[in-house]
């Protein structure tokens, strides 16, 4: 097992739990600008990482993840994390299918945000001569976004699925059902070549548009 695989992994975890905060916080700040307060009453319209944070999910399974990897298991591969879901009650929306879609979205539209900010970021690094700095808010930007475009495959109960089932109408009943098996199917699928190709196409690709947006190509 290689200490500076360890090492790399770590820090790769300190960027997802930064990259999740925000990714969380932004369901909870629009849910509650859409007239739902659920979240913010358990305090979590916030960038306080803890609040948002699942012990299994975030803590157990990515750290189980990062010391795998480093011993080159292939069981790594069919571990997946996730932050504590952010509650919503969607009788206190004005407009469900509407606003539970906007609240959906608000976490992967977060995530491009924050990568755009970190690559500006990145920008002004190589601007100042500070090279070797740019490696890690160059990190957490592709972080953000592979969570970004993982959040959106239409799989309950990630984000996507809220709205496919907004978009068709989908009965709560069958989306519960479905729900259920969830993050079983999301397992199996990203282990599919074409999910894990349209993930890494849509995430180089954007990179690569914000990169050149911000002059850093």
């Amino acid at each position: 097992m290689s200490s500076q695989a360890i090492i790399n992994g770590l820090l790769s975890y300190l960027c997802l739990l930064v990259v999740l905060t925000f990714h969380e916080f932004a369901h909870a700040w629009v849910a509650w600008k859409c007239g739902d307060d659920t979240a913010k009453e358990q305090g979590r319209v916030s960038l306080n990482p803890v609040v948002h944070m699942d012990l299994l999910g975030t803590v157990i399974l990515p750290l189980l993840v990062v010391f795998l990897s480093a011993a080159d298991s292939k069981v790594a591969g069919f571990i997946i994390g996730w932050g504590k879901p952010v509650p919503v009650d969607p009788r206190n929306l004005r407009n469900p299918r509407l606003q539970d879609t906007l609240i959906s979205l608000a976490g992967p539209a977060m995530n491009v945000l924050l990568a755009l900010a970190l690559m500006v970021v990145a920008r002004g690094f190589v601007a100042a001569g500070l090279d070797r700095l740019v490696e890690v808010p160059v990190t957490m930007a592709l972080i953000s976004l592979l969570l970004c475009f993982f959040n959106l495959l239409p799989i309950p109960p990630l984000d996507g699925s809220h709205v496919v089932k907004n978009l068709f109408d989908v009965s709560d009943e069958l989306y519960y059902r479905l729900a259920r098996f969830g993050f079983i199917i999301v397992i199996l699928a990203i282990q599919l070549p074409l999910v894990r190709g349209l993930l890494h196409f849509a995430t180089a690709g954007t990179f690569y548009g914000l990169q050149t947006l911000v002059g850093l190509d």
